[in-house]
């Protein structure tokens, strides 16, 4: 796998992209939603920009009658399976994964039972109600309360080790991310991601936040966190967090493009799988496009095999 050959012939397309939506990730998914676009229509496509956010965006998704859509959306009714279902009842293909592993990605805790029995090691976690987990520790400390189905760090909690309360945030009436989050035991260590290309995982990126730890301003803001790639790890410890990234995509049925996250512990040599995201950021500092690009795959390339890949599972 590659940069498409220089010289084959490719068939412009009418490509809709998906850009938005409803989910706390809007700002960044009207990002990578640009960004795409604008690389397509350097490849020549017809693209149409289409936010579901807006009333009647189906309406105008049969108007504009596209070969395909490029699925942009992040978080909630982006990568949970629902907006993948609306595609598929539509019979219009779509980039990144089918219903099934779009949903099942973004239940963190049920993704993980399925990953252990694949293999993978996976730290322990319940769900709970999110006022029960602000009345008391769940979990001795130290911990993780993040909400169950949410991407991009969002919503993420440390419980530190020695903490006395729970988080009282979790209560709050401000707090947007549903009633049900998941209590996770905090790893310790060095945050590691591997981008899964098709069936090819590509490369090994350490990712050192500027903030208290990786959270969503850590990814997204310019300058946010430092990315080491290749990670200066051993290539032992690569070769492993490639290949359970392989297995992670391949065991929830992905396709296309995804992002699994790890935690490496260098005192123990454990190796963590965090979660897998099945529609990583495509904006300037996302992670997945900058290993594609290590890899000799450049952002439009990177783009338009992805739109190639699109497909409508029946």
């Amino acid at each position: 796998m590659g940069s498409p050959p220089r010289g084959r012939a490719r068939m412009t397309k009418r490509i809709a992209v998906l850009l938005g939506g409803l989910s706390p990730e809007r700002e960044v998914s009207k990002v990578s939603g640009a960004q795409i676009a604008k690389a397509l229509r350097g490849r020549g496509h017809e693209v149409i920009e289409i936010d579901p956010a807006e009333p009647f965006w189906p309406e105008a998704l049969k108007e504009a009658a596209p070969d395909l859509v490029f699925n942009a959306l992040h978080g909630e009714w982006g990568e949970d399976g629902r907006i993948q279902g609306v595609l598929e009842y539509m019979r219009l293909p779509y980039t990144h994964s089918g219903v099934l592993a779009s949903a099942l990605a973004m239940d963190k805790q049920r993704a993980k039972a399925v990953l252990r029995a694949a293999g993978l090691k996976c730290p322990e976690g319940l769900i709970a109600n999110r006022y029960e987990a602000a009345r008391d520790h769940l979990m001795k400390p130290p911990y993780v309360a993040k909400p169950n189905a949410q991407g991009s760090s969002v919503g993420v909690v440390i419980v530190p080790d020695g903490a006395n309360r729970p988080p009282a945030v979790l209560a709050s009436g401000e707090w947007p991310y549903g009633d049900e989050v998941l209590i996770e035991r905090f790893i310790p260590g060095r945050e590691l991601t591997v981008a899964v290309m098709g069936d090819r995982a590509l490369t090994v990126t350490e990712i050192v936040p500027k903030t208290a730890f990786y959270d969503y301003e850590a990814k997204y803001a310019d300058g946010g966190s430092v990315h080491q790639l290749p990670a200066d790890i051993p290539q032992a410890v690569a070769d492993e967090a490639m290949a359970a990234a392989v297995t992670a995509h391949q065991t929830l049925g992905c396709r296309g493009l995804t992002r699994s996250d790890f935690r490496y512990d260098p005192a123990s040599g454990g190796l963590w799988l965090l979660e897998i995201n099945t529609q990583p950021g495509m904006t300037p500092t996302s992670l997945a496009p900058e290993q594609a690009a290590h890899c000799g795959i450049g952002f439009d390339d990177l783009v338009e095999w992805m739109a190639e890949d699109a497909s409508c599972p029946r």
